[in-house]
């Protein structure tokens, strides 16, 4: 711990200052659209001043790494809850059930976003390994998911903390429906991957009730993108194609291409070709079995909630 007692020990020197004081001196660092924040640390400790050019949040970089500029984009992140958003352009989208945040302003402007946070998505998979015990590994929902042609009327309303958006209801109950002596650890398998599908789709249902531009792609990443079954059916759910990048770290990827757009460094056009798409998946679900699945969720749903008295 050498490393660190002597860098807060340069730092301090270089504010002069404790490091109660030192989050104090953080006025001294201005942050303005289009503008450089630099340090004004004495350059004695540092070999040179270093340009904070862009900071964006974690789901903010995400969309910006997936082009999330481009109208009728949507990403979404399969982590433990699942964050899906789409820019609006230079015009906030109000909604009731969705939050209306910042994308990023650059170039003089302003773009907004929406993004419905879902509380459990890959967090259902871990409970099946963790608390029921009936996987090994999260890798292993795929292959029981796949061991199935349908989810034979089982589906899986992972509501263990409430329901997050659109529902935003948090007296809901996790609920599974449709079990029959039949039903096995490959239904809850399934029903745990495919609640994830449904939710997104939940959202991005919302995001149409309220957004102008026509919906053309959903761009993903995450933990749970390497599941090929989700991501299939993913598409088929939506009747969209989802695009899966190649690079996996895309909050890291995004804040780096403002930074660099900002910076001269590249252009938009330029930066999107470093965000290579891995594989596309297309929708195969016929227009009638999606209806049929989609209405089975919108049933479950209703079964997880709690009725008063």
């Amino acid at each position: 711990m050498r490393w660190l007692a002597r860098a807060t020990h340069l730092w301090r020197a270089a504010c002069g200052k404790s490091a109660r004081a030192v989050r104090g001196r953080g006025r001294r660092f201005w942050l303005r659209p289009n503008k450089t924040r630099t340090s004004t640390y004495p350059t004695k400790y540092f070999l040179r001043v270093i340009p904070v050019v862009a900071i964006l949040g974690d789901q903010q970089a995400s969309l910006f790494a997936h082009g999330g500029w481009e109208g009728g984009r949507v990403k979404n992140t399969y982590g433990t809850g699942l964050f899906v958003m789409m820019s609006t352009g230079e015009k906030p989208v109000i909604s009731n059930r969705l939050v209306t945040t910042v994308a990023w302003g650059y170039q003089g402007k302003m773009e907004y976003a929406l993004e419905g946070s879902i509380f459990v998505g890959g967090s259902a998979v871990q409970w099946l390994r963790d608390g029921l015990k009936i996987i090994k590994n999260a890798a292993e929902s795929e292959r029981l998911a796949k061991s199935l042609d349908s989810n034979e009327g089982v589906y899986f309303v992972p509501a263990f903390v409430g329901l997050g958006a659109p529902y935003w209801d948090p007296s809901a109950k996790g609920t599974i429906t449709g079990l029959t002596r039949g039903s096995s650890a490959a239904h809850l398998a399934r029903g745990a991957l495919e609640a994830m599908a449904y939710q997104t789709r939940d959202v991005i249902e919302e995001m149409k009730g309220v957004a102008t531009a026509p919906f053309k792609v959903l761009s993903v990443d995450g933990g749970a993108v390497g599941n090929d079954f989700l991501m299939q059916f993913q598409a088929d759910i939506l009747g969209l194609n989802v695009e899966r990048f190649a690079v996996k770290e895309t909050t890291a990827l995004g804040v780096a291409g403002l930074a660099g757009i900002h910076s001269g460094f590249w252009s938009r056009e330029e930066f999107m070709k470093v965000s290579r798409v891995d594989r596309v998946f297309e929708p195969q679900m016929s227009e009638e079995l999606r209806k049929k699945n989609y209405d089975g969720w919108k049933k479950a749903v209703g079964s997880s909630k709690v009725v008063e008295g």
